[in-house]
């Protein structure tokens, strides 16, 4: 979950407390938020980076404390695509020129602005997608010698891979654009940079839009095939998220309404996948690994709310919880 509290992509305190009490509160992985690979891929002037050396010292801080407390720290990788240069939720959200922190250009596949209020982006030529696949490379480098476990690129809701594979964001002619295999093309390069980067032995996920809801838009269909061919370039897992390519798409949300997307990716395509998407209840949680829908569930809404959810669902489903000493006097039962 992003938290908009960044200056130049450091990492600070806040980070410090925010992902640390997670992992005292028992979550077994704690990722942080979308972490840009350049300065101009922040989604705001106050996202978390990983694109210079000098950001590896405090995530390093962040994350040795992650694991002291029996968690596994992981980092998500991300660059926003036509959705950058905008201001925090709590800020409105808006689009952001030069004179508010923003940046010109944003780029993207295509020249198709995210929506009427959106600038229209840059489209990116070979050169440019090839400074971004290194990027993400150098990214996963100094994501390991920060002591990142896991790493995760984001190719979900509406930012820059998701904007090339949804043909509701790409119009391209050439070897990047067209064709299901040609709009996919960026993220397998991506994959394997980052791949070469992080080594084999380390677990490497993808976030993805299963669908964008949208006839004519990237389908489920779509995803299982993604999925297929992202297995052998040494993804480990999908994580199945919706939406985001285009706005006021009406989704119909509610309980565990994304988890059919985890179930179908992992059943056709032969690949662990993580379960997203207003999964609250312990019990729930529970349900979907033991049916074997997920291989994982992954919290963001339910663990700001409660970071010690983790703890609270084992005493919940009668599990140990990894309650940590200082707070064992605490514990019910």
């Amino acid at each position: 979950m992003c938290e908009y509290s960044s200056v130049d992509g450091f990492a600070n305190d806040w980070h410090l407390v925010h992902l640390g009490s997670r992992a005292v509160g028992g979550a077994a992985m704690v990722m942080t938020e979308a972490s840009a690979v350049l300065p101009e891929g922040r989604i705001s002037p106050q996202d978390l980076g990983v694109w210079k050396d000098d950001h590896i010292p405090m995530l390093a801080r962040i994350f040795r404390f992650i694991e002291a407390q029996g968690a596994v720290p992981a980092m998500q990788l991300a660059h926003a695509g036509r959705k950058a240069s905008t201001a925090a939720p709590w800020k409105g959200g808006a689009a952001l020129d030069e004179s508010e922190e923003g940046w010109r250009p944003i780029f993207g596949p295509s020249a198709i602005a995210f929506s009427a209020a959106s600038p229209t982006p840059e489209p990116l030529d070979v050169g440019g997608i090839a400074r971004i696949v290194q990027a993400f490379a150098d990214a996963a480098r100094r994501a390991l010698e920060a002591g990142a476990k896991i790493l995760e690129i984001h190719a979900a809701h509406g930012y820059l891979m998701h904007e090339f594979f949804s043909p509701l964001s790409n119009t391209r002619n050439d070897c990047y654009g067209g064709a299901f295999e040609n709009r996919t093309r960026v993220l397998r390069e991506v994959v394997q940079a980052v791949r070469h980067r992080w080594p084999a032995g380390l677990p490497l996920f993808v976030r993805i839009s299963s669908t964008d809801w949208v006839d004519g838009g990237w389908a489920i269909q779509d995803s299982v095939c993604l999925a297929k061919q992202l297995q052998p370039l040494g993804v480990d897992l999908i994580d199945c998220s919706s939406g985001g390519a285009v706005p006021n798409v009406p989704i119909p949300a509610g309980p565990g309404f994304q988890v059919p997307f985890a179930e179908r990716i992992r059943k056709e395509a032969g690949i662990a996948t993580a379960a997203v998407g207003m999964i609250t209840a312990p019990e729930q949680a529970d349900h979907i690994l033991r049916t074997g829908q997920a291989d994982m569930v992954f919290l963001a809404k339910e663990l700001l709310r409660d970071p010690y959810w983790p703890l609270r669902a084992a005493d919940q489903l009668r599990q140990n919880g990894p309650w940590p000493n200082q707070y064992l006097r605490a514990k019910r039962g």
